[in-house]
Order: C-alpha cells, then sequence, then structure tokens
C-alpha cells in the first residue's frame, strides 16, 4: 500500500502541476478565458442566425456563378461580355457578404468558448480540492506508512480495522479516479484553447479576403468602364476589337505552341517525381476532385476547334472570381507578371510561377490579384493570389500549368512582354 501510496502522490503531483499551468494559461490569455456579456443562449441563437444567412448568401453564390458559366458560354457581344463584369461584381459582392458574415459568426463562436473554457477552470479548481481532501483523509489516518498490523490494533475491534482498511481503498480508488478526471479536465482545456486559436487565424484569413474582394471590385468596374468608353457602347465597334483580339491571340498562342513544343523534347524523366496524386496540392481551395477541369490537357477538342491555338499546355480549374488561389506545393516565387499590360486579353493576364524542390514549375494564370513577390519564399497551401478573368479568358477561372523545372524560363514574346516558357506537363496525375 505504501509503494501504491507513494506512486498516487507523484502522479497527484505532476498533475497538480499541471492544474498550475492552466490556471497560468488562463490568465496568460485573458481574451480567450473571458466570458462575453451574452448569455450562452443568446450567443447560440446569433451563431445559428449568422449560419442561416450564410448558407442564403452561399446559395445565391452557386445562383450567379450557374448563371455566369452559361454567359461565357455564349458567342461574345459587348452585352454579354458587360453581363460577365456585372456577374463578376455581384459575384464578389456576395463573396464579401459571405465573409462579413463568416468573421462575425467566428467571432461569436470565439466567445462561446470563453463560457467552456471558464467551466473548465472551475472544474480544475473544485477536482484540486477534492484531491487534497483525500490526501489529508490519508494523512490523519497516517495511510503513509502503510502498516495495516497497526491500522487493526489501533481500531477498537477487527470489524472497525476491516471498516477503516476499506474506507482507505475506496480513498485510493478515488484518489486514482479523481486524477484521471483532472487529466481529461486539463486535454479539454487545451483542445479549447487550440480550437479558438485556429478560429482566431481563420478570422484573420476571411478579413484578409474580404479587403481582398474589395479591390478585385473597383477593378472589375472600371474594366467595365473601360470597356463602354472604348467601344462607346456600340456593338460594331466591340466586334472589330474582339476580331483585332482574335488575331493577336492566335499569334500569341502559336508562338507560345512552337516554343513548348521544343522544350517537351528535352525534359529528362528521370528529374521528375513520381505521378502520384497528391505530389502537388489542388490549388482552388476547398477542392479535392476533378469535377472542377472545365478544360483538360493537351490536344483537345477545345484547343483545335475553341482555343486560338492546337495545344492546351495546363488545365483550367473552375474558379469563380476572388476565389483563393494556393500553392500547389512548398517553393520559391520565380515570376510575376500582367500581360494585360503590353496585350489587354492576350495571354495569361495576371500570372505566378512558383519553383518547387521536386523539380516541378507551376504556373498560376487569369488571376485579378497576385498576393506574392518574385523571390518570395511559400508553403504548400498558401494563399498567393485571387483566381480572375485577365489574360485570354472568357470567364473567370484558374489556368494551372506544371513544367519540368529545369526546361522552363521567361522569355521575351512579340506583344505581350515577359513570357513563361518551359516543356509542360499534364497537371492531373499529379494532382488526383
Amino acid at each position: 500500500m505504501k509503494k501504491q501510496l507513494s506512486v498516487f502522490v507523484a502522479i497527484l503531483g505532476a498533475l497538480l502541476s499541471v492544474g498550475c499551468v492552466v490556471g497560468a494559461s488562463a490568465h496568460a490569455d485573458t481574451t480567450t478565458s473571458t466570458v462575453s456579456s451574452l448569455s450562452r443562449d443568446v450567443l447560440q441563437s446569433q451563431i445559428q442566425d449568422k449560419a442561416k444567412q450564410l448558407d442564403v448568401i452561399n446559395q445565391q453564390l452557386a445562383s450567379t456563378t450557374a448563371s455566369l458559366k452559361t454567359t461565357t458560354a455564349q458567342r461574345q457581344t459587348l452585352q454579354q461580355q458587360v453581363g460577365v463584369l456585372n456577374g463578376n461584381i455581384k459575384t464578389l459582392n456576395l463573396g464579401i457578404q459571405a465573409d462579413t458574415l463568416t468573421v462575425q459568426q467566428l467571432q461569436l463562436e470565439i466567445q462561446g468558448l470563453g463560457y467552456d473554457i471558464q467551466d473548465i477552470e472551475s472544474s480544475v479548481s473544485l477536482k484540486q480540492a477534492a484531491i487534497e481532501d483525500i490526501l489529508k483523509e490519508f494523512q490523519k489516518n497516517d495511510a503513509g506508512n502503510g502498516n495495516l498490523l497497526a491500522l487493526f490494533l489501533k481500531s477498537g475491534s477487527l470489524a472497525d480495522g476491516v471498516l477503516e482498511a476499506q474506507s482507505l481503498s475506496n480513498l485510493q480508488s478515488q484518489l486514482s479516479s479523481d486524477i484521471d478526471n483532472l487529466k481529461s479536465l486539463h486535454d479539454q482545456y487545451n483542445g479549447k484553447l487550440q480550437e479558438s486559436s485556429t478560429k482566431r487565424n481563420q478570422v484573420v484569413v476571411h478579413q484578409g479576403d474580404l479587403a481582398n474582394k474589395k479591390v478585385i471590385v473597383q477593378d472589375q468596374t472600371v474594366q467595365k468602364q473601360q470597356l463602354l468608353t472604348t467601344t462607346k457602347n456600340q456593338e460594331s465597334i466591340y466586334q472589330k476589337q474582339l476580331s483585332d483580339l482574335q488575331k493577336q491571340q492566335q499569334e500569341t498562342a502559336s508562338d507560345i505552341e512552337a516554343l513548348d513544343a521544343v522544350l517537351r523534347l528535352k525534359i529528362d524523366p528521370s528529374t521528375l517525381p513520381a505521378m502520384v496524386p497528391g505530389v502537388l496540392l489542388v490549388p482552388i481551395a476547398n477542392d479535392t476532385t476533378r469535377a472542377s477541369i472545365t478544360q483538360g490537357y493537351g490536344a483537345t477538342d477545345f484547343a483545335k476547334n475553341g482555343y486560338q491555338g492546337h495545344w492546351h499546355n495546363g488545365i483550367d480549374l473552375s474558379a469563380p472570381i476572388g476565389t483563393p488561389v494556393l500553392a500547389a506545393d512548398d517553393g520559391t516565387i520565380a515570376a510575376t507578371g500582367n500581360q494585360d499590360a503590353y496585350c489587354r486579353k492576350g495571354a495569361y493576364g495576371r500570372f505566378v510561377v512558383i519553383n518547387h524542390t521536386n523539380y516541378l514549375t507551376t504556373l498560376y494564370g487569369h488571376l485579378s490579384k497576385i498576393l506574392v513577390s518574385k523571390g518570395d519564399i511559400v508553403k504548400r497551401g498558401q494563399v498567393i493570389g485571387y483566381s480572375g478573368q485577365t489574360g485570354y479568358a472568357t470567364g473567370p477561372h484558374l489556368h494551372l500549368t506544371v513544367y519540368a523545372q529545369a526546361t522552363f524560363y521567361m522569355g521575351p514574346s512579340k506583344v505581350c512582354g515577359p513570357m513563361p516558357y518551359g516543356g509542360d506537363l499534364n497537371p492531373i496525375p499529379y494532382l488526383f
């Protein structure tokens, strides 16, 4: 019994120190454990209300996105292009509302976690007090000596001795149970702190998305005004501009295809990672399936008939304007650019290129906003920009090209400024 008790006391000492750590953490992060002035019921009601509002916004987003897909599939007209820009602005404004509601919901949930943390702190205090009482009982009964014979001799009768021994055994069992409960409370406390920290990080992310989408809305509004100004709102002028643009797109696409075809022949397969799903992260937030692929890789029917070229050097992923675009893997930003400054709607538009540590290079095209600069170190899953419709794109989406890194370089183009070139690979086996 003495040996068993000493083990319990040692465990108790460690766990009591855990209780002290809990208390210290609570003081160190008063914003986490401070309970809201709102009652639990009111908090829960407001959280549910935000969730319902968010669901309505998401349904409107889905409807607007579906409508845009139909619009972009139609023959290009001035009014169709104005409709796409209006749809983009509506999508972004809905996204801003969604981010605002999400931030509000997360902040309410953080307040609710304050109640949970306070409850755990109270339970820890009560459990520590109960353990201290049990230790006092052990001490009062001189249980620390572990001498059962002395215990029986001090008792008035054999029956009393047996009862007292049983009582000590029960205390020992209760001590063990209380210690386990204290450890469980400690784990719960750490879990709530982690959950609160995660939600705070999510708040920061959504606040960043919200601010960036407001900037993109302004850009789309300017583009719409420029379109109406240059065409004087006349279809004939727009069609003339469109005809000239298609000739430029054809020339640019042919130049890219010719160089990339040569560079594909220089790819050394031994330098490439195995084509295993997950080598690269799907660069669209919350996207993990092939369903989002709207245009495949290579000599597809669309590339031959609908695209101003014969070879599509990557894949297109469905992504409403303002969707966060993620780095497909760890790496270094090799290049960024805005080709619309040289050849409006002629090539990749705003783009980002990343050299990865696995000897692959990825290109992200048609972005509405870029968040990184050349030379930046990025992590897998980091937001590097937002999807859009810049460059040669009839509607919002993300273009992804994967190059063999040894073949990639930035070189001049005839009319579109600095151009990414390289031996392109099929991205799909690396993704899914």
